[in-house]
């Protein structure tokens, strides 16, 4: 068995303005640094609307359509942009966590990486934001449980900024825990401890600025990996985010490539036990690419050593 890699080079068509963090060069530097890697390579299919429709309304996912420019960009907010090539990108964003969830599922990967842009965990219900346009980790947990009728699923986001899109899509699902480490105080404001979720199934792990790797892994020792063995989910999916290292341009936290190693190696034994090593991760934030092209690399190896 092996681990999948999912990518689409429509991922590269979209651009943002001059300048802006969040740019193709993040997913040109992440392909350089996996080439040579014994990875089980797929192109993302598009997600299908009725995807979309698992955690978006009609309204929202045909506004983004309509949103797409004909040149030029559509600035969505302050942070947020469309070029002509970005309802492709988000299409296969979104195609490529549905596929890896049916590969590792159907026992054809064991665990899978989606190399893919734009990111998703900011994605909210009915509004798109922090560079994310459509929810692509809380989408492959919906795909899990209503389409493959698993009966838990968990998802782990150790991005530097709150995932306030995905706790937003899964805020009332009981059968989904919601993991999520951040900065605080950051952008985007949310992610206090007292956010726990209709279902209490919600666990914010505030993470004070300056910090570095021992306070996460202490925090993850103590607090996540009880909480994720208990909930004992039939498959994990990672908002891999590596904007946390210390070379990061947009946040203050202090990890390491090694922290990023440490804790998918944490992740992938504890899928070992509770679910058959079972993980999709899929890319969110990252944006000095030295930084992210080598913690990327050191996740997905990590994945592959736990391949079976």
């Amino acid at each position: 068995m092996t681990t999948a890699l999912l990518t689409h080079a429509d991922c590269l068509g979209h651009i943002t303005p001059e300048g802006h963090p969040e740019r193709v060069a993040r997913l040109e530097h992440i392909l350089h640094a996996l080439e040579g890697l014994d990875l089980k390579r797929v192109t993302a299919p598009l997600a299908a609307d009725d995807d979309l429709l698992r955690v978006h309304p009609e309204g929202y996912v045909r506004d983004i359509r309509s949103t797409r420019p004909s040149d030029g960009f559509a600035q969505i907010d302050g942070d947020t942009f469309m070029s002509p090539g970005s309802v492709d990108a988000a299409y296969r964003a979104a195609g490529a966590v549905v596929r890896a969830v049916d590969l590792v599922l159907s026992g054809n990967a064991s665990n899978a990486f989606c190399a893919i842009r734009p990111p998703g965990h900011h994605a909210e219900t009915e509004t798109a934001m922090g560079f994310c346009l459509f929810g692509n980790a809380a989408l492959a947990a919906k795909h899990a449980l209503d389409h493959h009728g698993l009966n838990r699923v968990a998802v782990v986001d150790f991005d530097v900024h709150h995932g306030n899109g995905t706790q937003d899509l899964l805020w009332d699902e009981a059968r989904a825990l919601v993991i999520t480490s951040q900065q605080m105080p950051l952008w985007p404001g949310s992610g206090r401890r007292d956010e726990t979720g209709v279902h209490d199934t919600v666990l914010n792990i505030p993470l004070a600025p300056g910090s570095s790797g021992t306070e996460m892994r202490a925090a993850y020792v103590s607090q996540a990996f009880p909480r994720l063995r208990a909930f004992n989910p039939d498959l994990i999916i990672i908002s891999a985010g590596f904007d946390a290292h210390q070379d990061d341009p947009l946040a203050n936290l202090n990890w390491s490539t090694g922290d990023f190693a440490w804790i998918t190696a944490e992740l992938c034994k504890i899928a070992d036990e509770v679910c058959e090593g079972r993980i999709v991760s899929t890319l969110e934030g990252g944006y000095d690419l030295n930084a992210l092209a080598e913690a990327t690399r050191a996740h997905v190896e990590e994945l592959m050593k736990a391949a079976r």
